[in-house]
């Protein structure tokens, strides 16, 4: 959640469920890309051309596939694809959660397919006992990901 795309918005929604400091997860930062590995992420983004991109969270065995009104070509195509090889289900992005997200910023910056897929289920840090099912579920999203 560090990513220009509404980060403000997303600050709102977290600061106001009590995400104010550093913490393990939930909290959005002082500003948007003020964190190295976003920063990372985002000038890596920037210097290519990608068709997609797929960011890989845990929890929920769910795939989100939009940013508020944005539904770039083929993603919906696609983001069933994923969902059937993943046994995964397919679903819009919760409100609370569909802000300042590395997928939220690729949608509304390029207007391509972007994909957050939450892996696992359980409470976080999910159990290395799911390691092999979780592998075995997105390596077809994985293959997928790379042809389409």
């Amino acid at each position: 959640m560090q990513f220009p795309a509404e980060w403000e918005r997303a600050r709102e929604i977290k600061y106001a469920q009590g995400f104010t400091t550093p913490a393990p997860r939930d909290f959005v930062g002082y500003g948007p890309l003020t964190e190295p590995e976003s920063l990372a992420v985002y000038n890596f983004t920037l210097q290519h051309n990608f068709r997609l991109i797929i960011a890989f969270h845990s929890q929920g065995e769910v795939i989100y596939w939009q940013f508020q009104n944005y539904n770039p070509p083929n993603s919906l195509f696609i983001g069933r694809q994923f969902a059937n090889v993943s046994g995964y289900s397919l679903e819009p992005t919760p409100y609370d959660s569909s802000f300042a997200g590395y997928k939220d910023w690729f949608i509304q910056n390029y207007n391509r397919p972007g994909y957050t897929v939450e892996v696992g289920l359980g409470t976080n840090p999910l159990p290395v006992t799911q390691f092999r099912k979780i592998y075995e579920d997105n390596l077809g999203i994985l293959v997928l990901g790379a042809i389409l």
